[in-house]
């Protein structure tokens, strides 16, 4: 039962890890700029791509080799674990409050979805394929928004741990934070001023750690997840019961 905490925490340490490797790897090669950087200098404008430097976002660091190809893994890594942080959600959910499976369902999908998007972000370079890459990435900000929303919902309503009175106050201000800043990053990556562009990074990064934290909070729940509620998923739970009595 315990050894279950170690999803949530091997979910938010790979995207942590993970991106932050691939920032430092594209930034001592001079791929992006650093993020303590505001004066743009060296910044890759329309008239200079020569021995210039990109807007440190996310993506952006995952641009060129080497540190695309490990950009590429750890966003399929972080989606496919998230999908099934969805997944064993949901499954909890049905097991301790069958009442809201539908708001738990709705809740999963908009995060497989959401994962889906970052797939395609990781796997479509920006370079190449901009318009899947940032239509993909538009679609994960805008689902995990309202993915959070839904399990902060679920953490008010759920009793699943007995820590919700301390759980769900965080997860409202995260929350509040994903929706506020993914405005704001929004507006600013619109613009074409490196200024805008450097506080648009700066806001998607704060979008990754934000959602990483909201991930490892939910290490509290998962101590008291067991495999054999995923069987929910493939059952009705009225089926389920007689069978669970009678092993």
């Amino acid at each position: 039962m315990g050894l279950w905490i170690l999803f949530p925490i091997t979910l938010a340490f790979i995207s942590f890890v993970g991106t932050w490797t691939v920032y430092g790897i594209a930034q001592s090669n001079s791929h992006v700029c650093s993020l303590s950087d505001w004066s743009g200098e060296n910044f890759c404008s329309g008239n200079k791509s020569v021995n210039c430097c990109l807007v440190p976002t996310i993506s952006s660091s995952g641009t060129y080799a080497p540190e695309n190809s490990l950009f590429t893994a750890t966003i399929n890594a972080g989606s496919f674990l998230f999908l099934l942080f969805c997944v064993f959600h949901h499954a909890h959910i049905l097991e301790k409050h069958a009442g809201l499976s539908m708001m738990s369902r709705i809740a999963a999908v908009l995060g497989m979805v959401a994962g889906l998007g970052a797939f395609i972000a990781g796997n479509c370079n920006p370079d190449y394929l901009a318009l899947l890459h940032y239509l993909g990435a538009a679609v994960s900000f805008v689902s995990i928004c309202f993915y959070t929303l839904l399990l902060t919902a679920l953490t008010w309503r759920c009793q699943l741990s007995g820590f919700e009175s301390v759980l769900y106050p965080c997860r409202v201000v995260s929350t509040i934070i994903q929706a506020i800043v993914t405005i704001c990053y929004t507006i600013f990556f619109a613009q074409e001023e490196y200024l805008c562009q450097h506080v648009s990074a700066i806001f998607e990064w704060m979008l990754s750690v934000n959602l990483q934290l909201f991930e490892l909070s939910y290490a509290v729940e998962f101590y008291y997840f067991s495999s054999y509620m995923i069987s929910n998923l493939l059952s009705k739970r009225d089926e389920q019961k007689p069978l669970m009595t009678l092993s």
